[in-house]
């Protein structure tokens, strides 16, 4: 800066102000940090919180036919609590979405150990090749696992051919195993990273310990890499189970009646039969739920972990 540039500067009072300020704030860590976080701080506040705010508030209004009527209420969810069928359909997407949360960590689990500990070379090579799914898109892929399972699907068609089945399987489309199935498919790649990172940063030499110890293959994952690859399961868990309660294109798509969801009704509450107050209570009370199961979740790992230790 010129000899003229610093004049002007010390001279006028807002840049010193400026100044002063600037140098406060970067004096302290912790201010540094807020101050780096606050660009994401606004985008999560302006694309997050804000909408849940506009939901919560839209739960205590009321659907006057075409009007929203906005006295203050509980009339929404008295209705929820009141229709038994809501309730159970808040349980059956838990239920539903707990099985695929389970299938899809069975399922991840081998794929993650295989490439944490089995593959020494171009790992970077396998990870791309998992989300090779997620370069399609995702009605592709649901609609790939319709026809699978079709009544004229890949499936029956393959046990008739065989002479296994006279007549194709009605019941492998259109019901929940169906919905598990598909959903399990689609989040498998976002399980299988977190419990890589999980298994890849297990010291080997505890490993090496326990087989010195005299510990065989299955008592060393067990009491070893089981227990320390916890936070990777749990953090698998948690992304397939959030989403994929309130999921509403796959039941639509391979559910059928029987194996639609809380996502489905509160899609039709609020595009079908505009009615915002009812869907914005569902989805409050969804989120409750999702929120309640988490943490319930994540307390009996915390406690299972200590017990271990």
């Amino acid at each position: 800066m010129t000899s003229a540039a610093q004049s002007a500067a010390r001279a006028n009072p807002i840049l010193r102000l400026g100044k002063s300020v600037q140098g406060a704030l970067f004096r302290y860590a912790g201010l540094r940090g807020y101050i780096l976080f606050s660009p994401t701080l606004l985008v999560l506040v302006g694309a997050m919180c804000i909408p849940v705010g506009m939901l919560v508030i839209y739960s205590f209004w009321t659907q006057k036919y075409i009007e929203i009527d906005t006295t203050l209420t509980l009339a929404n969810y008295l209705q929820i609590f009141n229709k038994t069928s809501y309730m159970l359909l808040i349980g059956k997407s838990i239920l539903i979405s707990t099985a695929v949360t389970t299938a899809t960590v069975v399922l991840a689990y081998p794929i993650a150990y295989f490439i944490a500990f089995r593959v020494h070379q171009h790992k970077i090579v396998w990870l791309i090749l998992i989300t090779v799914p997620f370069w399609t898109s995702y009605l592709l892929r649901v609609f790939s696992w319709k026809v699978i399972l079709g009544y004229n699907g890949v499936i029956n068609s393959a046990l008739k051919w065989l002479g296994i089945v006279d007549q194709p399987l009605a019941f492998l489309l259109h019901n929940p195993t169906a919905v598990i199935i598909t959903l399990a498919h689609a989040w498998a790649p976002i399980a299988i990273l977190p419990i890589f990172v999980s298994l890849e940063k297990i010291d080997r030499s505890l490993l090496e310990a326990a087989t010195d110890l005299g510990d065989g293959p299955v008592a060393r994952f067990l009491r070893v890499t089981l227990p320390l690859s916890i936070p990777g399961v749990v953090a698998a868990s948690m992304l397939v189970f959030i989403p994929t309660v309130g999921d509403y294109i796959t039941p639509q798509l391979v559910g059928g009646p029987d194996g639609l969801m809380v996502g489905n009704l509160m899609h039709a509450m609020f595009f079908k039969a505009n009615n915002w107050p009812l869907g914005s209570a569902l989805a409050i009370l969804s989120a409750a739920a999702i929120t309640v199961t988490s943490l319930a979740i994540w307390f009996l790992t915390k406690h299972a972990r200590e017990r271990a230790k």
